[in-house]
């Protein structure tokens, strides 16, 4: 497969800055919109390299071209000159990888983000493991002439047994026409259809060709372990389950009951398989599981309806704030599930609430959360805030976008 992708292009392209992209690029950020450049030195192609000057014409920056995207350079390399060679590849994997050495060395988790884009300054480009198998997820079509450089050398630091080739919804219809679809095989034998993975000593199944994001939300994996030491005894809601993380170690962690809820059926299939994976730990086999399949805001309504309470309630939505104008209506629906999640909070329960969009800002959110407790009239105790695991570095102000509330209800 790797010989049927584009090539690099030897000639790079020179690109000229507004005053405040100069500005942003010197320190350090890693996009460049279209509406920043003045001038380019040709017309360019995707993955092309584009060297970034300032209005004296000194370096500032290299980065990759992408002719289609209004985000147009995703940068590289900030400050001197520098060759984007084979050791420049190897300098970047080595520093991502040294960064997960204590997952890496983990014999009760085998499943991680290797790779997380420009927070690793690989723009674009995430790399998911899941035991033996790695994901390559690209957000621009720009990486593909560089994956022929790229993938031997993760080959040679992983030891993959295989990489599949996962593309952002933006970039299938360009990759398309090179002949790659969303799962193409880079390296190595075919997934099977469900790939078992450990997750702190607990089991999963993965769909790595066709789940979604790269088949498993990675990013919760503390936030869980968290839930698994809160949920002794406790009656367990756990809205937007996907494929019952929360749930599963809600379970493990002594439960009376865990009760899922997504709009999916597939999800919640995937739910009761990895509650059925997991029957050998205690507090799984004792468990008490529940499931329903439906819009989660009516679903929380016919539970409030029906009088039922839980200790442990977690609310873990999809991003609501795809672009900045979503950002009231996205406050509103977390507005929205706070009240409702309340109504369903036993006296002392905990709750956990979740967003994922880096749009809505962390003070906006957990306001949000607190004034809806206000005018529901129950007290929250907050206990704890958590951002992002190690395996997800923040090393730009929009890569922060995980953000989770512990609160006791009063």
């Amino acid at each position: 497969m790797l010989d049927r992708l584009p090539h690099a292009n030897e000639r790079r392209l020179a690109v000229r800055l507004l005053k405040d992209a100069q500005r942003q690029v010197r320190g350090g950020h890693p996009w460049v919109y279209a509406s920043a450049i003045t001038s380019l030195s040709h017309e360019g192609e995707s993955g092309d390299l584009a060297v970034l000057f300032d209005d004296d014409r000194k370096f500032l920056a290299i980065g990759l071209y992408d002719p289609r995207s209004p985000l147009r350079v995703r940068v590289l390399h900030h400050g001197r000159p520098r060759t984007l060679d084979e050791s420049f590849w190897r300098e970047r994997l080595t520093a991502a990888f040294a960064l997960r050495a204590p997952l890496e060395a983990s014999s009760h988790t085998n499943a991680y983000r290797c790779l997380h884009g420009e927070n690793d300054q690989l723009p674009g480009l995430v790399l998911d493991r899941y035991d033996r198998s790695y994901v390559l997820k690209l957000d621009t079509h720009a990486w593909l002439p560089h994956l022929a450089a790229l993938v031997p050398l993760l080959v040679e630091r992983t030891g993959a047994q295989r990489i599949v080739l996962r593309l952002s919804r933006s970039e299938r219809e360009a990759a398309a026409e090179l002949g790659l679809t969303d799962g193409t095989l880079l390296h190595g034998d075919a997934p099977p259809a469900r790939l078992d993975f450990l997750e702190n000593g607990l089991h999963f199944d993965a769909d790595i060709v066709r789940g979604q994001k790269t088949g498993h939300f990675l990013d919760q994996r503390e936030n869980r372990a968290r839930v698994r030491e809160l949920a002794d005894g406790a009656r367990v809601l756990d809205v937007f389950s996907c494929n019952g993380g929360f749930s599963v170690y809600a379970a493990a962690g002594g439960a009376r009951s865990v009760h899922s809820v997504d709009q999916s059926p597939h999800a919640i299939e995937a739910v009761q398989r990895n509650l059925q994976a997991n029957r050998a730990q205690p507090g799984v086999a004792a468990c008490s599981a529940a499931s329903s399949v439906g819009d989660a805001f009516a679903v929380m309504r016919t539970l409030v309806e029906d009088g039922e309470r839980f200790e442990l309630v977690i609310v873990d939505p999809p991003s609501f704030a795809s672009k900045q104008a979503d950002i009231p209506a996205a406050l509103n629906a977390y507005r929205r599930l706070t009240d409702l999640a309340l109504k369903l909070c036993a006296p002392r329960a905990v709750l956990v609430q979740s967003s994922c969009s880096s749009r809505v800002q962390a003070d906006a959110f957990f306001d949000t959360i607190r004034e809806a407790a206000l005018r529901s009239g129950r007290r929250l105790q907050e206990l704890e805030r958590s951002a992002h695991a190690l395996d997800h570095p923040i090393g730009f102000p929009q890569g922060a976008y995980l953000k989770t509330l512990f609160s006791r209800v009063g």
